[in-house]
């Protein structure tokens, strides 16, 4: 159970109690639901209502609207992606190699859940339609996390443990390693690969990666 505090940066009118907590989440959750099996477009603010119980003023009250509601599921669900990604590194105890090699195949392993990558497609979709949408979930999603490992290859530099004079750059360049399959993911035809090929693949991208930052 999220604690109130966690809805601070999702809900538009945060609620204050535990009974409004719960209603706010069960409308959230049960949008999810119901976009990720009908589509956004079929289901209307009645059905999310019909399904997690409640009233469209409290949508209103929590969300706005319905843009807001699907806004802030994006949230929630990029907070429950991310936060297993990149765990906590001490850069001066943690091996980087090790650090690199386990941010991608945690990556790895949300990208292929098939309610992520269909809520990923459905993303897409409503994107087309909002470049204020787009624009805030690439802000809060594939920029942050790319910050995170920027900073982390920027205390790096600093230490004299890789040189990386343009960290953002390299951050980029680092999770292309996994850009086919986020597009194979996108376009529903992932098949699933072989562990150990796949291991290898990563092991190989990430020596090369750091080969690329040693210094001259």
């Amino acid at each position: 159970m999220h604690d109130i505090a966690d809805l601070e940066p999702i809900a538009r009118d945060v609620p204050h109690t535990k009974r409004g907590h719960e209603r706010c989440l069960a409308l959230l959750l049960s949008a999810n639901d119901l976009f990720l099996k009908h589509g956004y477009d079929a289901v209307s603010l009645d059905d999310i209502v019909n399904h997690a119980g409640g009233s469209k003023a409290s949508i209103y009250k929590f969300f706005g609207n319905k843009e807001g509601l699907f806004t802030a599921i994006c949230d929630y669900r990029r907070e429950q992606f991310f936060k297993d990604i990149c765990m906590p590194f001490n850069i001066e105890k943690d091996d980087l190699r090790n650090y690199l090699i386990q941010t991608l195949l945690n990556l790895q392993i949300h990208l292929i859940l098939p309610e992520n990558a269909s809520f990923f497609r459905l993303i897409m979709e409503q994107t087309q339609r909002s470049k204020q949408l787009a624009q805030h979930i690439h802000e809060q999603g594939p920029k942050h996390i790319q910050n995170a490992i920027a900073c982390i290859l920027t205390k790096a530099n600093e230490l004299g443990l890789i040189t990386c004079e343009e960290p953002e750059y390299s951050a980029q360049l680092f999770f292309g390693i996994v850009r086919n399959l986020e597009w194979q993911v996108l376009m529903n035809i992932y098949v699933q690969e072989n562990e150990q090929e796949n291991l290898k693949y990563i092991h190989y991208c990430v020596d090369r990666f750091l080969d690329g930052h040693q210094k001259v």
